[in-house]
């Protein structure tokens, strides 16, 4: 098989395992287009999650919001900045050294740092590179992190992933 074609079809296949991790509700489909343009039968996923490698961070690579700060009472809807220092954003999709782009974490523990970062309504995804946004929580307090991930939403090694800030919604 020709390394070009064997790229592909790694590709392929980690970008198969990325939607499946970030989509669970699209998993089920009855088939995929491969790498080659094929179709293949999705099979069930295994009780074993599978990891996959992780891009390294540079050193010092930091990410914070700028907005809100830790403490703050704020009314609905929430603007958000977030800060990155020593690396790049980019778009999901987009492997560039020493980049990646922002996930949200709402009210939720780290994910686990070996698998793509999973989408739903406490891992929210910024994969179109963005750096702020309006965000409407329930009122009472919430507890929210950055974790920035790579192309296939994977977490870097170092995790780059900012201290906790608490705030409380009006």
């Amino acid at each position: 098989m020709k390394p070009k074609h064997l790229h592909s079809i790694i590709t392929g296949i980690a970008a198969i395992i990325v939607t499946a991790a970030c989509n669970p509700n699209d998993a089920a489909d009855d088939a995929t287009v491969v790498a080659d343009g094929s179709t293949a039968a999705v099979q069930p996923a295994s009780s074993q999650p599978v990891s996959l490698p992780r891009t390294p961070s540079p050193a010092g690579a930091r990410v914070f919001f700028i907005t809100p700060g830790d403490g703050d009472t704020v009314p609905n809807p929430i603007t958000l900045e977030f800060g990155i220092e020593g690396m790049s954003v980019v778009a999901a999709g987009i492997s560039a050294a020493h980049s990646g782009h922002h996930h949200l974490l709402v009210d939720t523990d780290m994910p686990d740092l070996n698998l793509p970062i999973p989408a739903d309504a406490n891992h929210i995804h910024f994969g179109d590179a963005s750096t702020s946004t309006e965000l409407t929580l329930a009122p009472g307090p919430h507890t929210l992190r950055l974790l920035l991930a790579d192309h296939l939403h994977m977490p870097h090694d170092p995790p780059v992933v900012s201290d906790p800030i608490t705030i409380t919604v009006q």
